[in-house]
């Protein structure tokens, strides 16, 4: 059974900051809607064309570039 809770083995400890697997984990299926949204752009055809570029050529490193 799985739950949206994170396993406690990977939660931070109060005296370290958050791991960077923890801060921009990118599912695994993303969507040039998802990018997007990442980038805080509306979706609009030319957007979602952008988008698809993006992934195209960068691939899951286009949601690194863009998440803090």
């Amino acid at each position: 059974m799985s739950t949206s809770q994170p396993d406690a083995s990977r939660r931070p400890s109060d005296d370290r900051a958050t791991p960077d697997e923890l801060l921009h984990d990118v599912p695994a299926e993303t969507t040039a809607e998802d990018l997007v949204l990442a980038s805080g752009r509306d979706i609009t055809p030319s957007t979602l064309a952008w988008a698809e570029r993006k992934l195209a050529s960068e691939g899951r490193a286009a949601f690194d570039k863009l998440l803090p």
